[in-house]
C-alpha cells in the first residue's frame, strides 16, 4: 500500500512538471520545481506518518518545509542527525585528578583530587605548582599520564624543565578494574540514552582530538577506545 501511495505522488508530480515545462520560463520553472520537490517531500512524510514510521516522517517534513521556504522549521530535517550538540565535554577520572576535554576546542581542564593542591583547578596552578603535582602523580601511573596530556597542551617545553622528585613509583598503584557504563558515557560526553550511532560518532570526533598521531595522548586515546568498546558490547 505504501508503495502505491508513493507511486501516485510521483505520477502526479511528473504530470504537473510536464505541463509546467511546456509553458514556463526558466525562472518560473525553477520555482515550480522547488515547489514540486517540497510538496513531494511533504507527501512522502505524510505517507510515512500514516504508516507509523514517524522517525522517518519528521526529517522529511522538516526538509520539505525548508525547500518550500520555511527556513525557520528546517531544523526538523536535521533532527535525526547523530551529530554532537555544541558544548559537549568528556570527563576522565583517575585516583588523583579529574580531567575534562572540550569537544569543540580540544581544550583540557582538570581538578586535583588528592595531594598538596587538592580541590584546585589545574588552570589556576603556576608552573612550579604544576611541577610539584606532576611529581606527586608518580604514585599512580594513570594519573601521571593524564596530567602529562594536560601539560603537553599547556606547556610545550615542560619535559625539558620538570624534574622527578627522586621517589618515582609510576605504575605501582593497582588498576581500577573494568570500566563501568557510567564512566564510558562520561568519557565520550554522552547521556545514557545515546545509541550506537551517537557512540561511534563521539568516538570518531574525540579520536581526531587526542590520537597520538595528531599530537594527542596515548592514554586518552586508549580510554576513549575502551569507552566505545564497553558501550557497544552492551547495545
Amino acid at each position: 500500500m505504501i508503495y502505491l501511495l508513493i507511486g501516485l505522488i510521483l505520477l502526479s508530480a511528473l504530470l504537473l512538471l510536464a505541463n509546467r515545462f511546456v509553458t514556463a520560463n526558466p525562472a518560473a520553472l525553477a520555482r515550480g520545481l522547488r515547489i514540486l520537490a517540497g510538496v513531494f517531500l511533504l507527501g512522502l512524510a505524510a505517507v510515512f506518518a500514516l504508516t507509523g514510521r514517524v522517525i522517518l516522517a519528521i526529517p522529511l517534513l522538516g526538509l520539505g518545509l525548508s525547500v518550500l521556504g520555511f527556513a525557520g522549521l528546517s531544523r526538523l530535517g536535521r533532527g535525526y542527525n547523530p551529530k554532537k550538540a555544541s558544548g559537549q565535554r568528556s570527563r576522565v577520572r583517575t585516583a588523583m585528578v579529574e580531567m575534562e576535554l572540550d569537544h569543540d576546542t580540544g581544550a583540557m581542564s582538570g581538578t586535583v583530587l588528592v595531594g598538596g593542591h587538592q580541590g584546585r583547578e589545574l588552570d589556576d596552578l603556576g608552573e612550579p605548582e604544576l611541577e610539584q603535582f606532576w611529581q606527586e602523580t608518580a604514585q599512580d601511573g594513570q594519573s601521571r599520564q593524564l596530567v602529562e596530556a594536560y601539560l603537553d597542551r599547556r606547556l610545550a617545553d615542560w619535559r625539558e624543565h620538570f624534574q622527578p622528585d627522586g621517589t618515582d613509583r609510576q605504575g605501582s598503584a593497582p588498576g581500577p578494574g573494568p570500566m563501568t557504563d557510567e564512566e564510558a558515557y562520561q568519557i565520550l560526553g554522552l547521556s545514557s540514552e545515546a545509541g550506537d550511532a551517537e557512540i561511534r560518532a563521539a568516538h570518531r570526533r574525540l579520536m581526531m582530538r587526542v590520537h597520538p598521531d595528531q599530537g594527542g595522548s596515548g592514554f586518552l586515546a586508549a580510554k576513549i577506545n575502551e569507552a566505545k568498546d564497553t558501550l557497544l558490547r552492551r547495545h
